[in-house]
Parts: structure tokens; sequence; C-alpha cells
């Protein structure tokens, strides 16, 4: 443990989603397009970009196993394409290029230092490859004592794997998850009764009958929440 914890908390460690979580995979993904089109000579609006990309990435992961860079590169040549913008699958490697440029939302930081300095286990349940993840933890301030990738497991979320592999090397720790993604992240815990705090950033509507533990605002409102 690294402090002391609240008196109150009912937990001892506490993993996360990344992208979408801790990482603004939002202002990632729409400023990589705007800015490798108008190299182009396309103009794209961020908007639309996102909304084409939220319906193409999930369908190219359930295809079936592949590495994370090869489903940002195929989700990206088949969003350019429906926005307008058409590009073979070299030019389309520029989104995986980009995403050690992604940056952490303003509140992660510092809320996950005060979950730090409260004595919680900290880890990430992440649907990317390794090396890609090892960019993004540059840009954190405190370390994870638990990484489950998608190469690590071979899957995708919401399929179960990541939880089950976390599950396992946890033990018998009181575990809370917590994530931005209602069908990544919510559902599945709930499918396996792992409590977990929905971080609802973009303030959407619950798409199915799962009931998270908690809904907060950001990691500021989960740190507020667990006391």
């Amino acid at each position: 443990m690294h402090g002391r914890r609240s008196k109150t908390t009912a937990f001892d460690c506490v993993t996360f989603d990344c992208y979408g979580t801790l990482i603004d995979w939002r202002e990632g993904i729409g400023d990589a397009f705007v800015q490798a089109a108008r190299e182009d000579g396309v103009t794209l609006a961020a908007g639309r970009v996102l909304d084409a990309y939220a319906a193409v990435e999930p369908a190219v992961q359930a295809e079936r196993y592949r590495t994370y860079r090869d489903v940002l590169t195929i989700a990206a040549q088949r969003t350019a394409e429906r926005v307008g913008w058409r590009i073979d699958a070299d030019r389309a490697s520029f989104l995986p290029a980009s995403l050690p440029r992604w940056r952490p939302f303003a509140d992660v930081n510092p809320g996950l230092a005060a979950l730090h300095r409260g004595g919680y286990r900290l880890g990430i349940l992440s649907n990317v490859d390794d090396d890609l993840l090892r960019e993004t933890l540059s840009h954190f301030r405190v370390p994870f004592d638990l990484i489950v990738t998608a190469e690590q497991v071979r899957a995708y979320k919401p399929a179960h794997a990541h939880f089950l592999a976390a599950r396992q090397r946890i033990g018998p720790a009181r575990w809370l998850h917590a994530a931005q993604s209602y069908f990544h992240d919510v559902v599945p815990a709930r499918e396996l009764e792992i409590p977990v705090a929905w971080v609802n950033r973009l303030g959407e509507r619950p798409a199915g009958g799962a009931r998270p533990d908690a809904v907060v605002r950001d990691v500021a409102g989960l740190v507020e929440w667990m006391g």
C-alpha cells in the first residue's frame, strides 16, 4: 500500500479504462484526423469524424483479434471513407502514430494522485497494445500496480477477458472498476458482478439494463464519491 486509505472506503484497488476515461481520446482522434486531412488538402469537421469513428471501431474490433495498432489503422481508413476522404492503409497509419500525443483530461492526474496518496492500488484495463500503452503511461504522474491490455488477453472489451485476468491478478482485494464507456466497461463489469463506477463524461443515458454502483462526472468526482 502507498499510504493511509479513508476509513470509509469499501475498496482496496481501483482499475480504470484508459482511453476515454483517463485520456481524452475524442480530442486526440479528432485532432489527428483534422490535421492529417489538412495535409492532403481536405477539410474535415472533428465532430463528424468522431461520430463516424464511434460506429466503425467497435465493428473492427468485433471482426477478429488484431493488434490495436491495426485496429486504429483500419478504423481510420474506414472512417475517412465515410466522411469523404479516401486514403490507403499506409496513409491511415497517421492515427496510431498520433496516440502517444493524446493527453489526459485535466482532472486525471490530480485525481489519481489523491487515490495514490490514499493507499489505493491502481490499475488499467485497456483495449490497446502494450507498446502503445507504454507511450501513454508517460503522461501520468503515479505508478500503476496492474496493467491488462488487449494484447495480453487477445480480446477487446466488452468481452470478459480483461476483467477475468484482472480478477485473477487482484485476488481477494476489494476491487472497483471505473470507466467512461457504458458499452465496453459498465455492461461487462456488471455481468461479472464487479463493482463499477461510470465516469459519465459525456452525460449519456444508460443504453441497457446494467446499473453502475456510482455515476460520476470525472475522476475528481470519483475521488469525492470514494470519500
